[in-house]
């Protein structure tokens, strides 16, 4: 897995605003107005967090006549969840052993 890539994503995504967006474009399309909306943010401060997004490529900019669009790029997304999930079965099994081992000390004990 490209290191760069997963760095720029999680760096992405390290932004509750940017979270917000993705969020907001995972029930469909929108423009950057629509996006900006919900923030009160001026036109250029959502032209940057749409932009880290793009970079990311977590959002794709669509072209519908003379509006831009846009839309989430899931298969990024799951970039970022293989690589967690590797994380999550490796702490998985630690607790789980952890668990075995302390009902065993446990039944010892009595």
């Amino acid at each position: 897995m490209d290191e760069q890539k997963l760095t720029s994503i999680f760096s992405a995504l390290a932004d509750p605003t940017r979270r917000a967006i993705i969020a907001r474009l995972s029930s469909g399309e929108a423009s950057a107005g629509e996006l900006a909306a919900p923030f009160g943010i001026s036109k250029p401060a959502i032209s940057k967090h749409l932009k880290v997004l793009e970079n990311a490529d977590l959002i794709v900019r669509k072209k519908d006549a003379q509006w831009h669009r846009f839309q989430l790029q899931s298969d990024t997304l799951d970039v970022a969840s293989h690589w967690i999930s590797r994380y999550r079965e490796f702490w998985e099994e630690r607790l789980d052993a952890l668990d075995a081992y302390l009902k065993t000390n446990e039944s010892s004990n009595r």
